[in-house]
């Protein structure tokens, strides 16, 4: 309704306008050289206006010629673009759905209409690879790693198929290089803690370490690595801090110690070590200069006095007193330890040695004996280095499962671990 009526209105002013012209009169004159055109005022107001509209309908017609061509290729862009969009998602449904020739064939359709693409060559990275084709992959890896702004994608993917192929000298250039375009990248991060172990780079592999991993094992095995005395001094006494705990590391900090001519502290790190872990190795460094048997069953005595309680302070006593004559001492550690359900085979051979000691010179030791011997068969087995992987059994420790090839399982364990399957294990 307001349309109508403003049409009306708008007609009705027309009209008037042209009346007002027409009852207006005058002539309009025109005088070229010899031409003389003169016509009424109200048709040269006609004639200016049909001209002006028509010179501004040219000047349209030429601006929409002249644009027509930018047009008509954006117009092809954007159905490209909408095509190339949706060959990207159904390439993307193909690849989780596992099915490799469907998403190749969708990523073919979608780099005819997108082009060569940051996403468009990782898709089709990752179509080749599900379709077990390495090669191509691997060239779409590399163009990837050409642009500037997907670098990091292409060095990632290389990266990950040299890793596969145990290609170890290109991971680690591959590694560098990825480093440089995204310095702290958490992925890269894990990725060379990975290739740091498989290369044996236990200097490395500790920079690299996370928290959950065995860093003490890491740093001995990189102080034995390590050619500078001074930095392998410093591995050792990471190692050692890292977990006193494990009996290596507290070794061979303590033996770098007493090599400097330290002893006092090498012998307070073989204490911490025994506080924090009980480990037999430990014994003969810190008893080495004791010179007789009562010296030494006093040396043991101060080494187990912070952690008594401990199966390997009480066999240690035991041997201890034994050895300076004290049978009866002997028994009473053993027995403790038999009574707190902790013993294991050492325990009872080493209660048949005190038994022969006390009862062999009245001639009733081979019965007892026998009996302990018994029991010593029936026991739970000493602990030893085993591999935490494939429950190997190793005479001592090493950053390495001579076995397995697995680096840093090996730990002092009293039963082996159930070996893994070949499947898990894969």
């Amino acid at each position: 309704m307001r349309s109508a009526l403003f049409f009306l209105i708008v007609l009705a002013a027309g009209t008037a306008f042209a009346m007002w012209l027409a009852g207006l009169g005058g002539t309009v004159q025109i005088q070229v050289g010899e031409a003389y055109i003169a016509t009424s005022f109200p048709l040269a107001v006609l004639i200016a206006a049909l001209g002006f509209l028509a010179l501004h309908l040219l000047l349209s017609l030429v601006t929409t010629l002249r644009r027509l061509p930018r047009r008509l290729r954006a117009g092809a862009a954007n159905r490209n673009r909408r095509e190339g969009d949706a060959a990207v998602t159904r390439a993307l449904v193909a690849l989780a759905a596992g099915t490799g020739d469907a998403a190749r064939l969708e990523v073919r359709k979608a780099r005819n209409y997108l082009g060569d693409t940051p996403q468009t060559l990782l898709l089709a990275a990752e179509a080749e690879r599900l379709s077990g084709n390495e090669d191509a992959a691997a060239a779409s890896f590399r163009l990837l790693a050409a642009r500037e702004d997907a670098r990091f994608l292409g060095l990632r993917g290389l990266l990950r198929q040299a890793m596969a192929k145990g290609d170890w000298d290109a991971a680690r250039a591959l590694a560098r290089e990825a480093e440089a375009a995204q310095p702290g990248a958490a992925w890269l991060r894990e990725e060379r803690r990975t290739l740091a172990l498989e290369t044996r780079d236990w200097r490395e592999a500790v920079a690299l370490a996370s928290p959950e991993q065995p860093r003490a094992q890491l740093a001995l095995a990189a102080a034995e690595q390590e050619p500078d005395p001074a930095r392998a001094a410093e591995y050792e006494r990471q190692a050692f801090l890292y977990d006193r705990g494990f009996a290596p590391a507290a070794l061979a900090f303590a033996a770098r110690l007493k090599a400097r001519g330290d002893l006092r502290k090498s012998k307070a790190v073989l204490e911490d070590a025994w506080a924090a872990g009980p480990h037999p190795d430990l014994l003969e460094p810190y008893l080495a200069d004791a010179p007789d048997a009562l010296m030494r069953l006093r040396a043991t005595e101060t080494l187990i006095k912070r952690n008594p309680a401990a199966p390997e302070s009480r066999l240690a006593l035991a041997r201890a007193t034994l050895a300076a004559r004290f049978p009866d001492r002997a028994r009473k550690a053993l027995d403790a330890l038999i009574g707190s359900g902790e013993a294991d085979r050492r325990a009872y051979l080493l209660l048949a040695e005190v038994e022969e000691a006390e009862q062999g010179a009245a001639g009733t030791a081979p019965a007892g004996q026998a009996r302990l011997l018994a029991e010593a068969q029936a026991a739970k087995p000493e602990p030893r280095w085993h591999c935490g992987h494939c429950g190997t059994a190793h005479g001592t420790w090493a950053p390495v499962c001579g076995a397995c090839n697995t680096p840093g399982q090996i730990a002092w364990t009293a039963a082996p671990p159930a070996a893994m399957p070949a499947s898990a294990a894969a």
